[in-house]
């Protein structure tokens, strides 16, 4: 009988604040918002279209970066509507099987950006250090199957948080000072012992953490040998090529574990700043990956001059 008073108090609609202490402030925040993501969507659009339509940016680089946009256009679409929504029209009411499916699209396509970074720089490492096997070793359907590699992992890793979370029962407080659902700061709501979602959320940060290890290693490897190869052109070359990954990778993890540092060791920062600084992770790397492909990838820039300039091209 307990059990069953304990569960018909349980909270089934939940309400995003926002970001705290800025609510007078929402409308003026929106803008940046809102500006970040239409480039996003514009941007990562555009990068999809261009990968597809030429048949020269058919290989494992494009692809796989082909990839990473539609994953932004995910991450920004599943976050900012949302938000802006709260922004304009108060909407703020969000129901605990919306809470759950947002957060469980936002984790599961963090975590497929990450697995995607990860074997970009294992695909540049290939083409660096073995240019002559790179189409052997990474043809079209091999290049296919480690995508859907990627997207069943962070499907597989994501999808527990789901039997986590149902199993909870949320009879605290249902006012979340955010501007979506994430995972550990919706468990905390729950009347019941959250241990095993704390573990969880340190394998999932833990696996993360392995991925940006690995491109790490793999980018040391690389730039090994791109320093030993006698063109000064092509390694050039390669140094610009890897920069944009560079650029996009730190771009992607230094918001998002410096978020996680500061949310568990920043007690005193003030709450709308940790708010902020997980909407940078949202905001950032979908409105600016396709800008900086856009302008370090040559072959990306000429297409794009091709198609909307023909005459200056």
């Amino acid at each position: 009988m307990v059990n069953l008073n304990h569960t018909s108090i349980s909270h089934t609609v939940f309400i995003l604040v926002g970001i705290p202490g800025l609510e007078d402030q929402h409308m003026w925040i929106s803008i940046p918002f809102l500006i970040s993501y239409i480039t996003a969507i514009i941007g990562n659009s555009l990068l999809i279209y261009l990968i597809v339509t030429e048949r020269t940016l058919h290989e494992p680089m494009y692809l796989f970066l082909s990839m990473l946009a539609a994953a932004d256009i995910v991450l920004s679409t599943t976050t900012i509507p949302k938000t802006l929504a709260i922004f304009w029209f108060n909407a703020r009411e969000i129901s605990l099987g919306g809470c759950i499916t947002q957060l469980f699209f936002i984790h599961s396509t963090y975590v497929t950006e990450s697995g995607l970074l990860l074997v970009m720089a294992f695909d540049r490492y290939i083409a660096i250090c073995y240019p002559l096997r790179y189409n052997m070793i990474l043809t079209n359907f091999v290049t296919g199957n480690i995508g859907l590699a990627v997207l069943l992992r962070s499907i597989g890793i994501i999808f527990p948080i789901i039997f986590l979370m149902t199993r909870l029962t949320f009879c605290r407080n249902n006012v979340l000072p955010h501007t979506s659902c994430e995972h550990i700061g919706l468990a905390k709501y729950a009347c019941d012992d959250i241990h095993a979602n704390l573990c969880y959320g340190v394998f999932v940060l833990s696996t993360l953490a392995l991925d940006m290890i690995l491109i790490a290693i793999s980018y040391g490897l690389l730039l090994q040998a791109v320093f030993h190869i006698p063109s000064r052109n092509a390694r050039h070359k390669a140094l610009n090529t890897c920069g944009s990954h560079v650029c996009v990778i730190a771009l992607f993890y230094v918001p998002g574990f410096f978020t996680c540092f500061t949310q568990r060791f920043g007690h005193n920062i003030p709450l709308h700043v940790h708010i902020l600084l997980a909407n940078v992770c949202v905001l950032a790397p979908p409105m600016l990956n396709p800008i900086i492909y856009g302008v370090r990838t040559k072959e990306i820039r000429d297409r794009f001059l091709y198609v909307f300039f023909p005459r200056q091209k």
